[in-house]
């Protein structure tokens, strides 16, 4: 037996209505083909997966993060936070592939294949298996167990139950269904470790197989990994200290869809801005004389990321452009001598940032930003 999904009172259907309407509207801005769509993506899956990995202790600055997602060095991380956000780059990239797969079926394979991808690095976390014994989940400041998951002779079953119960058809929204995933999965806690990467992942899974937003733009990761202290609380109050899938998930459900209607509304900001910040840099390079493909560099550094001369190469990569480690390092010197880019450190270890006057330029557009709604929308229902 799994935790069962709740059933949806007036409020939760509101809300999931909200959230619907931001969707369709975020699917419409980025349908059509922008020049800025490039830069963004690339920036929320670097924040999606410093989110989930943040709130296991493996902490990154995001352009660290959008680093190792490019396959280029860090330049803060140690080795074992780069492995980790790697192999949660590596299975979160797999996922991105399967989003559109026609022939798609969930299994405890792939279960157990994404958590190797993430977890590979370290052999002793048993990459890809099933926990051998009890697991409990322990307070890093007292020490005392809070959590103890699923009977060890229970796993498998349950597992297969879970991968049953998401191929099945069923009229249940698919933002709850993901988050009841989600729920299952790391109550269970079926691994060793990884069990809450793996629960984030199997969620944004789930949510990218509707096809509404491209995976980077549906998953709450981002959300997660900044409001960790109310996600633990939220799954204490469903858990109860150990796996009872007979509890109550409504609490479960109204958080999942808070966040949702959050990463939405943040997300709708960062589009009108993104396509601002696009146009002023368009202007800023022509008014220079610059090559247009400065842009990108230039986008990512108003965002506060250190550019390197490998990171431009892959960015520009990305984008089926390619350029040679000299080009790029004239583009960057020329970035330099126009004060829009200010170098720091010397051969392979030389990144660049923001000087005050490009800085400006998106400080001028955050001046302007409207304020976020960040109310609670079932505070009215609590």
């Amino acid at each position: 037996m799994l935790y069962r999904t709740p059933e949806l009172g007036e409020r939760e259907l509101e809300v999931l209505g909200l959230i619907d309407d931001l969707a369709q509207k975020l699917r419409l801005r980025l349908h059509e083909p922008h020049r800025w769509f490039g830069s963004l993506r690339r920036s929320q899956f670097a924040r999606a997966v410093q989110g989930s990995n943040s709130i296991e202790g493996y902490e990154a600055a995001v352009d660290d993060a959008a680093a190792i997602g490019l396959g280029e060095e860090p330049l803060d991380a140690d080795e074992e936070t780069r492995l980790a956000i790697k192999g949660y780059c590596d299975a979160m990239t797999y996922v991105l592939q399967l989003s559109s797969e026609p022939n798609f079926h969930y299994g405890e394979q792939l279960l157990r294949s994404l958590h190797f991808m993430m977890t590979s690095y370290n052999l002793k976390l048993r990459p890809g298996l099933w926990r051998t014994g009890d697991i409990y989940v322990r307070n890093d400041e007292s020490g005392e167990i809070v959590y103890e998951g699923a009977d060890i002779d229970d796993v498998s079953s349950l597992m297969h139950e879970l991968a049953l119960e998401l191929n099945a058809e069923n009229d249940c929204p698919l933002i709850v269904r993901a988050g009841m995933a989600h729920l299952n999965l790391v109550m269970i806690h079926p691994f060793k470790d990884g069990n809450g990467r793996m629960a984030r992942c199997l969620q944004t899974l789930v949510m990218a197989r509707n096809g509404v937003l491209s995976p980077v733009f549906c998953s709450i990761e981002e959300y997660l990994g900044s409001n960790t202290p109310a996600y633990y609380d939220v799954l204490a109050g469903v858990g109860k200290g150990a796996w009872n899938p007979s509890g109550d998930a409504t609490e479960w459900v109204r958080f999942i869809l808070t966040a949702h209607l959050r990463q939405a509304r943040t997300l709708q900001i960062r589009i009108k801005e993104s396509e601002r910040l696009w146009g002023d840099l368009e202007r800023l390079v022509e008014q220079n004389r610059l090559p247009d493909r400065t842009i990108s560099p230039l986008f990512d550094a108003a965002m506060r990321y250190r550019i390197r001369n490998a990171t431009y190469r892959a960015i520009l990569n990305q984008s089926d452009e390619q350029i040679t480690e000299q080009v790029a390092g004239r583009d960057l010197k020329q970035l330099t001598d126009k004060g829009l880019l200010t170098a720091h450190g010397s051969a392979r270890g030389r990144f660049y940032t923001a000087t005050p006057l490009l800085a400006a330029l998106r400080q001028a557009i955050i001046n302007e930003r409207d304020p976020q709604d960040d109310s609670d929308p079932f505070a009215i229902a609590s």
